[in-house]
């Protein structure tokens, strides 16, 4: 079942890319489901259709990654500084 998800989803990625984009959410749709779907099997295509609900024209839209702690360049960002800020008071006391 992933592998047809995925399957469709690349068509129609394949077909989208021809037109100008329109996905007021980032990452867009597909690409949001295509991750869903990988990490979650069939939870992930019921986030993805979660996603494609709340796509509508009163949605403001913005980030919404599928995990934010996975995804985002900002909270990776942040573990690394967490990370180097402990590193370097281990050896304070």
């Amino acid at each position: 079942m992933k592998r047809i998800a995925e399957f469709l989803i690349k068509v129609y990625q394949a077909f989208s890319s021809m037109r100008e984009p329109r996905c007021k959410y980032y990452p867009s749709c597909s690409n949001y489901a295509a991750t869903a779907i990988r990490r979650y099997g069939l939870k992930g295509l019921l986030m993805a259709s979660w996603r494609l609900v709340r796509c509508n024209p009163w949605s403001d839209g913005g980030l919404d990654y599928v995990d934010y702690e996975l995804d985002s360049a900002d909270a990776l960002a942040n573990m690394r500084t967490t990370m180097v800020s402990s590193n370097t008071t281990e050896g304070v006391l």
